[in-house]
């Protein structure tokens, strides 16, 4: 397994500020979020291909998720999430990264008086960018969600019932399996166990099993020599990203020491 920092810790910053980090921390991948007010251009898509290929950087890319909803009953708001989604994956597949993690979209809060018709939007929309990320190659990831989340695709059965309704279409989609999210869902060791050979790409970080803080690896509940134990006896071997929003050069010391355990 390869170690690999989000640049969430720093959305707030400067894009310089990734420059920066990178130049003080050793790791082998890098996820950059699309994300305003990092949202890509050339000049950041530029940079951002510079500095992966000088430090001999894998790479991966998060998709934008504020105000992103694939699910919502509203034509104008469902075709403009889309709209963003797609200039991310163009702008993504000139960085040629191993994979583009998504979320589903969030449940209306009137679904439930619309025979769930959020759920189909949902599947629709899945459908458009997997269709959209064929044009590109590019590799797509859905993230996992607690279940106590609005997130329409959460869980073991949200993904179970996800892959039974894409069917053949979900062939070539993949998960993003978070493991601070799943930890608040209490269902860590079971998605590992069902979604293994569907798990292409780890986001990690902390939290005390109720709210999703992003903490540092080691600051919450989550067994991390487990989950790391567990990984290994899946095989998995892509990378570990790091998505805490603090304590992050600690988290990544403490991260390197579990992998060589």
């Amino acid at each position: 397994m390869r170690l690999g920092v989000s640049t969430l810790f720093c959305i707030g910053e400067r894009f310089s500020r990734v420059i920066e980090f990178l130049n003080l921390v050793d790791v082998e991948h890098l996820e950059v979020v699309d994300e305003w007010p990092h949202e890509f251009n050339d000049y950041r898509v530029n940079l951002i291909r510079r500095v992966v290929e000088e430090r001999g950087l894998s790479l991966s890319i998060h998709a934008p998720f504020a105000d992103v909803n694939i699910a919502s009953i509203s034509p104008i708001m469902r075709n403009s999430a889309l709209r963003r989604l797609k200039r991310s994956m163009k702008f993504s597949a000139r960085l040629n990264p191993t994979v583009w993690v998504f979320h589903s979209g969030v449940r209306s809060p009137i679904s439930g008086m619309l025979s769930n018709i959020d759920w189909k939007l949902n599947l629709n929309s899945i459908r458009e960018l997997l269709h959209e990320a064929k044009k590109y190659d590019l590799k797509i990831a859905i993230e996992n969600f607690p279940e106590s989340s609005a997130f329409l695709v959460r869980g073991v059965e949200d993904f179970e019932k996800l892959y039974e309704d894409l069917d053949l279409d979900g062939s070539s989609l993949g998960i993003a399996f978070d493991v601070g999210h799943a930890n608040i869902g209490g269902y860590i060791d079971e998605f590992m166990e069902k979604f293994g050979d569907r798990i292409v790409h780890v986001h990690i970080h902390d939290n005390d099993g109720k709210m999703d803080s992003h903490l540092g690896i080691g600051s919450g509940s989550i067994n991390w020599i487990r989950v790391v134990d567990s990984l290994k006896k899946m095989n998995y071997r892509s990378v570990l990203v790091i998505e805490s929003i603090r304590d992050v050069e600690e988290s990544i010391k403490r991260v390197k020491k579990l992998i060589q355990h």
